[in-house]
């Protein structure tokens, strides 16, 4: 067999680390609990398992492809390497300042978050480059070179360097970076016009300093892994998965590392839309829930919807504009606390709260028999019934029910008067809830009916939870696809070489230079380029072009999509006409008497996605073989109902399980409800219907 027929997929999570390989069209996995202190340990460990459960050893992997919330928890929990700001003068709080909106305006004792770096952090040099890319007062440069001095004496890991305009004229930033490099070569520094190019200060200036913050981290992580892989006889390629939904090079990751902020999240969206190409579907409401956050991502005509900002850790119940802003290319996704290790609590109203807190893999939930003893949603779950507490994480490792009885007594019951079950109900109605209105407000912002949606659930604990979303959503259909316990690790393999770049360059419709915007969209497209030929220098590469356009004063802009005709050979008119439709379709109307502005360019290089085979529809051949019953509560009719269990591998083609039931695998449980029943379609999709 072909080495590079075996390829790895490797996820790590909050609470899990999955690893799945694919051996001539066979898939193996494992889920481990992550290791925080060396987290390529798990990896090292769930290599061995599959390898073992394939038959291969570690040396015959061909190909491994990655993707990790490392990055996101650094940020999160503000353990990232001692960094410093270069800026301009008079710009040294822009971070602190942010846009001075209010994320929630009718509390009168609102505190904004923290910025990344605190005040005496920050550095200002003088220079000024204005609003076209030229310069209004030169950098000199013993002045930078008196500045690292003093940077030199506080001892920074990691500098960033931000200056005004410096995506339109980036000669000042390579100044500082020169300096920089020259009296500390062994201090990492990342400049805002190579890691973020766009207008917005303060988006880009947060973005440089989240890349200088985690990139010592990264780094060093990154090299330990690659040593250890290689101490095991791996000595394939390594790439990771970036945040908007393709793959790029290891070296490449270790450099502009805040582009894996979102790479795990990324690679279950694309998971969803490879199922979804089976299936021809095109409206899809993908939901991807594991240990410690649950993701929702509105995927149309097979493909994840994308932005260029979104915000990270945010600190007040999720709400927008509480959070980082992050200026990189990014599938669009509702990201909140309600993940299996989500811990509930009762507030001072005396309301069940769940998130966002979580357990984590350390100590986990109460149920883990770690030291934990804070009720969490995997705790709820197995006192409802959803879960064996002999066949969690394919037998791995015993639940607890007395464990999660008492820690639900413990936090909810003896506050608010209720036994355990009852305390259970609450908390996993409060959680699903929580993601239900997510769901909803997602779709509403992007103008969605959600009940022309089909949903497609994965990762560890959306199976459990999907069905009553789907009963509050009022979406018909479910599929839980074959491995959706490892689900972002199987899009991994099933994702592009890609890499976008973008540049701010600012130009009305008015004053529309076409010469200009051939050359820009070249260079980007070079550039784009570059970094997946650093993957894969034979592939075909395809060039996906955009441009983010406004009416003149609007505060955002939407993306217009180019085709290779019109980026070569740009013409106002035809600009205009697509930015009108495209208008037209999110508002309804196009405004009259307004000039149109472009404001950011985009290049996305990519090569070719894989081609997915239709799935056909299974006709009904029987019951699936019961394998057991057990008691599961059922939310909608409030009780405690006899359910039937069926073993996942035990269902044929067209065979149905009706609701009431559990349907059960290794990595996750398919709970069916009273409302609904299951079929197996021919590709191993459990198929999800309301009852007819």
């Amino acid at each position: 067999m072909l080495k590079s027929s075996n390829r790895l997929g490797v996820d790590i999570g909050g609470t899990f680390t999955d690893v799945v390989l694919e051996k001539a069209g066979q898939q193996f996995s494992a889920k481990v609990l992550t290791t925080y202190t060396a987290p390529e340990n798990a990896i090292i460990d769930g290599l061995h398992q599959v390898c073992k459960k394939a038959g291969i050893a570690p040396a015959d992997i061909g190909q491994i492809i990655h993707g990790t919330t490392l990055a996101t928890n650094a940020l999160i929990e503000r353990r990232g390497a001692k960094t410093a700001l270069i800026t301009t003068q008079g710009f040294r709080d822009v971070i602190e300042m942010r846009t001075e909106s209010r994320f929630e305006q009718y509390d009168l004792n609102l505190c904004l978050p923290e910025p990344l770096l605190p005040r005496q952090m920050r550095y200002t040099v003088e220079e000024r480059v204005d609003a076209r890319g030229e310069v209004l007062i030169p950098l000199d440069r013993s002045e930078v070179e008196a500045l690292v001095d003093q940077i030199i004496e506080a001892g920074y890991e990691s500098v960033a360097v931000g200056l005004m305009h410096s995506y339109l004229n980036d000669a000042h930033e390579k100044m500082v970076r020169d300096v920089l490099v020259e009296k500390m070569p062994h201090v990492m520094v990342s400049i805002s016009s190579e890691v973020s190019p766009q207008m917005r200060e303060y988006e880009r200036f947060n973005t440089v300093v989240a890349n200088a913050y985690i990139k010592p981290l990264m780094k060093s992580y990154l090299g330990r892994l690659e040593g250890r892989l290689r101490s095991e006889g791996v000595d394939c390629n390594i790439f990771l998965m970036h945040s908007g939904g393709g793959i790029i090079s290891i070296e490449n990751a270790a450099d502009f590392p805040v582009r894996l902020v979102e790479s795990g999240p990324a690679g279950g969206a694309v998971f969803a839309a490879h199922i979804a190409a089976g299936y021809g579907l095109d409206k899809v409401l993908s939901f991807d829930m594991g240990g410690t956050t649950a993701k929702i991502c509105l995927i149309k005509n097979q493909t994840p919807k994308t932005s260029r900002v979104f915000e990270v850790a945010r600190t007040y119940r999720f709400k927008k504009g509480s959070g980082m802003p992050i200026s990189i290319p990014v599938i669009d996704m509702v990201e909140i606390g309600a993940g299996g290790g989500s811990l509930a609590h009762v507030d001072s109203m005396r309301q069940i709260r769940v998130g966002p807190e979580s357990a984590g893999s350390e100590p986990g939930p109460a149920c883990y028999g770690r030291g934990g003893a804070k009720p969490a949603v995997t705790d709820a779950d197995l006192v409802l019934g959803k879960l064996d507490p002999n066949n969690f994480a394919g037998g791995s490792f015993k639940l607890d029910v007395n464990g999660s009885e008492g820690a639900l007594m413990e936090v909810l019951g003896s506050v608010l008067d209720m036994d355990a079950a009852t305390a259970a109900f609450g908390l996993a109605e409060v959680v699903d809830e929580n993601m239900a209105n997510a769901a909803r407000v997602h779709a509403v912002e992007n103008g969605e009916d959600l009940s022309e949606y089909t949903m497609i659930a994965f990762g560890g604990a959306a199976p459990l939870h999907a069905g009553r979303l789907c009963e509050k959503l009022g979406v018909e259909r479910l599929l839980v696809p074959p491995g959706a316990g490892v689900g972002s690790a199987i899009g991994f393999l099933r994702a592009p070489f890609s890499f976008e770049a973008n540049r701010s360059v600012y130009m009305k419709l008015s004053n529309f230079d076409g010469g200009r915007i051939k050359s820009l969209l070249e260079e980007l497209q070079s550039e784009a380029t570059g970094f997946v030929r650093n993957c894969d220098a034979d592939a075909t590469i395809l060039p996906e072009f955009k441009a983010y356009m406004r009416y003149t004063g609007q505060g955002w802009e939407i993306p217009i999509m180019l085709t290779a005709e019109q980026a070569a050979n740009p013409d106002m008119a035809t600009f205009e006409r697509l930015f009108e439709e495209d208008y037209t379709k999110l508002f309804g109307r196009t405004v009259e008497g307004l000039d149109v502005e472009i404001t950011v360019w985009s290049v996305n290089a990519t090569t070719p996605p894989e081609q997915v085979a239709r799935v056909a529809t299974a006709s009904r051949k029987g019951d699936a073989p019961i394998a057991g019953r057990r008691r599961i509560f059922d939310p909608a009719q409030a009780a405690f109902i006899d359910s039937a269990v069926v073993m996942r591998s035990d269902m044929g083609e067209g065979q149905e399980a009706q609701g009431p039931a559990a349907i059960t695998e290794d990595e996750t449980t398919i709970i069916v409800p009273a409302s609904r029943r299951a079929i197996r379609q021919p590709d191993g999709c459990i198929d999800v219907i309301v009852k007819g």
